[in-house]
């Protein structure tokens, strides 16, 4: 089986060697967990390590703010960039622009190895808003509802729009990770309650407690075709994402 590392020495091991390619990985966690860290580290190391293309979409942070964060872990970004290794997008969510249409461009004319979305949230919120008033959105929940006349609920209508993106995202067929805002106090594993269920992975963030002491953890909560370590991983952010020994 081919796979597409992610550069993280520890994470590639507990995955047996990495996310098995075409895989569509959701990175779920609350603020200050990393997520968009992970999805900026596995592009970057994808570049400069393993010499594949990665495209990063954003629905929240401009070009010069990814590049900002960037710096701040010693990653030029804006030089991968201008070598042609990464390319960002920022989508305005506000801007009634077709989010596949102009993914589908920037994938043709980019043509990368690796995607990361960030984030799901913030787009799903979105799409929902225009499903409200597009004729075509709407169309796909008429669909639905013909099939099975239950009341139109948001759960729905996002379990609508998120297998009609991720089907037509896997159609691209390279390996993808997709941020969601997981907030505090809730048992689900997303904001939507849905992308768990209809992604291929789920890497989980979140704040572990010890005592008094708070630390960063990951758990892979699941991995399609591969087989790969089901217990806590404590993890830094200082110079990137960094999994900790257990002596550590």
């Amino acid at each position: 089986m081919n796979r597409s590392q992610t550069g993280i020495e520890g994470l590639d091991k507990a995955l047996n060697g990495g996310i098995p390619e075409k895989n569509i990985v959701l990175v779920s966690g609350g603020a200050g967990t990393g997520k968009s860290t992970l999805c900026l580290q596995y592009l970057i190391n994808g570049a400069s390590k393993f010499n594949e293309k990665g495209l990063y979409i954003s629905t929240e942070q401009s070009d010069k703010e990814l590049k900002k964060q960037a710096a701040g872990f010693g990653w030029d970004l804006e030089k991968l960039e201008k070598e042609g290794k990464i390319k960002l997008a920022y989508f305005d969510v506000t801007g009634g622009d077709s989010f596949m249409k102009r993914i589908q461009e920037l994938f043709d004319e980019f043509k990368p190895q690796r995607i990361a979305v960030d984030s799901l949230t913030t787009l799903t919120d979105s799409l929902m808003i225009s499903d409200m008033t597009d004729e075509t959105s709407f169309s796909l929940v008429q669909v639905a509802e013909s099939v099975s006349p239950i009341p139109r609920t948001e759960q729905v209508i996002a379990k609508t729009i998120l297998y009609k993106l991720i089907k037509e995202i896997r159609e691209f067929g390279v390996t993808t990770l997709m941020t969601s805002e997981l907030f505090e106090g809730i048992t689900r594993l997303s904001a939507d309650g849905v992308s768990e269920f209809i992604t291929d992975g789920v890497f989980l963030l979140y704040y572990w407690e010890i005592g008094e002491v708070e630390e960063h953890a990951m758990k892979i909560r699941k991995m399609r075709y591969t087989k790969h370590e089901k217990g806590v991983m404590r993890y830094s952010i200082e110079n990137g994402i960094t999994l900790k020994k257990e002596n550590e």
